[in-house]
């Protein structure tokens, strides 16, 4: 039986202002789909990625609200892999994306965390070629 984690909930505050940062650093909407007056369901993905996305959540009562930019308690939430860890770091800050670290080499690849519009921790990573 084949599985794959296919999307995560990503929390806003605004359905618009998340689309519009998440286009700006080379992601696609996949789906965009009004459900109510309130509720939209949201997926975006990286362009030309082959892995999951994330289905963008409207923060809809207070304790929602408090979490939007911690959704991991101040770590690292979200992973965007590249096969081109200086092209893609070079577009990104040229989209004003706040990094939080000058980019180093791990065991694992190349990496440098940044921030989403809301204070999310994301590494950058480029894992090392086999």
């Amino acid at each position: 039986m084949a599985q794959s984690l296919a999307f995560s909930t990503f929390l806003v505050h605004d359905y618009d202002e998340a689309l519009s940062f998440f286009k700006r650093i080379g992601f696609e909407v996949l789906e965009d789909t009004r459900l109510s007056s309130e509720k939209r369901w949201v997926r975006v993905a990286p362009k030309g990625g082959q892995g999951g996305g994330l289905l963008l959540a409207r923060a809809a009562n207070s304790e929602q609200q408090a979490q939007v930019g911690k959704q991991a308690g101040g770590r690292v939430a979200f992973f965007l892999s590249t096969d081109d860890f200086w092209e893609t770091y070079d577009f990104l800050q040229d989209q004003s994306v706040r990094f939080l670290e000058a980019p180093r080499k791990e065991v694992y690849g190349m990496v440098v965390v940044f921030l989403d519009l809301y204070g999310n921790r994301w590494d950058l990573l480029e894992a090392p070629k086999a």
